[in-house]
């Protein structure tokens, strides 16, 4: 960073190690300007980037604050919790509909539900790691949840030999957690 100080610099490849590249030169830019700021009010090269690091915290207040906002993490978050009332919904559904007897192989119906333990998994990995980069799976993770989604609404309507009243609910709920999901995959840009 040109015309910073030394601390500054190690300041920010602190933060390069933990966040992405386009991050790290966004707060590159707040730091200079800051570090400018500060020399303008008079003070020494050393004590403006002293003070510039205090404004803006320590890596790792920067990098928590970082994770805690970060879009994958938040659909992450919000698909776990959402999660066991859509379950519920679709348990109901299925007991009430006698899925067992439905003409589905078993290695798809298998399938279906170790997929949907992974992707819990992977939406876990998302909402608690302590790495920016791993919130990306959030992404994957919603992604996933999309096509089991959706996976469950055509099920439904080619396996199952009769509606039961529980499906009333439990497809609205599906269908509105595709498109909330939906909607808020664009704010997951890669970094």
């Amino acid at each position: 960073m040109a015309g910073s100080h030394h601390l500054i610099d190690e300041h920010l490849a602190a933060l390069a190690r933990r966040l992405p590249a386009d991050v790290v030169d966004e707060l590159a830019d707040g730091l200079a300007e800051t570090w400018t700021a500060h020399r303008a009010t008079g003070l020494p090269p050393a004590d403006a980037a002293r003070a510039t690091i205090a404004d803006f915290g320590a890596p790792e207040e920067i990098v928590r604050a970082y994770i805690t906002h970060s879009p994958g993490r938040r659909l992450a978050v919000t698909l776990l919790r959402t999660g066991p009332l859509v379950g519920l919904c679709w348990g109901t559904s299925l007991i009430a509909a006698r899925f067992w007897t439905w003409p589905a192989p078993t290695a798809a119906v298998a399938g279906f539900w170790l997929t949907l333990l992974a992707v819990v998994a992977v939406l876990m990995a998302a909402a608690t790691g302590d790495n920016y980069r791993r919130t990306r799976l959030g992404t994957v993770g919603g992604l996933a949840l999309v096509v089991l989604d959706t996976t469950m609404l055509t099920a439904v309507v080619t396996l199952a030999p009769t509606l039961v009243w529980p499906m009333a609910v439990a497809i609205p709920v599906s269908l509105a957690r595709i498109g909330l999901t939906l909607r808020a995959l664009p704010a997951l840009r890669p970094a």
